[in-house]
């Protein structure tokens, strides 16, 4: 398993289509996750600090496993399964330390995570089918991309309306 870091969510052009940017901690691997606006949404809130009105989904999920007692140990992207990324939630270790574990979407696992302040950790198998590294010449595409993520609002990625 490697530590995660989340760099944050952007829109990929031209399709409109919000990506969630994973970066291996100790490494030079980024996992692209393409993700839904909803989700792109609760992450960008959760990394700007925002606190809406009423919960969120990502909200109340964290507040019920805090309230009956229970900790979000980590969050496990684990596979890549027709196309979409799965992931796996670790309540109170998981269940090889005598806890749960709760198959999850990657982007609603991710959301939770940051809540939380649980760990993100990604497969090593799954980082060598679909981790992306960057070689050093790509680093300015990297920090166009941080630049880009400072001046993003979550506003941005919602497109509901009326609710």
């Amino acid at each position: 398993m490697k530590l995660m870091d989340v760099l944050g969510v952007r829109v990929e052009m031209p399709g409109n289509q919000p990506i969630v940017l994973l970066r291996e901690r100790d490494g030079v691997r980024y996992l692209p996750i393409w993700i839904g606006a909803a989700e792109a949404t609760a992450i960008a809130y959760a990394q700007q600090g925002v606190v809406p009105p009423r919960p969120l989904t990502h909200d109340l999920a964290r507040t019920v496993i805090d309230d009956l007692g229970h900790t979000l140990t980590r969050v496990r992207i684990v596979s890549l399964q027709d196309g979409a990324f799965h992931a796996a939630l670790d309540i109170d270790g998981g269940g090889e330390a005598g806890g749960t574990t709760i198959d999850s979407r990657s982007s609603d696992a991710i959301a939770l995570a940051l809540r939380a302040g649980a760990d993100i950790v990604a497969e090593e198998a799954l980082l060598d089918e679909a981790g992306v590294e960057m070689a050093e010449s790509e680093d300015d595409e990297v920090e166009k991309f941080k630049a880009f993520l400072e001046d993003v609002s979550a506003d941005d990625f919602d497109t509901e309306t009326g609710s």
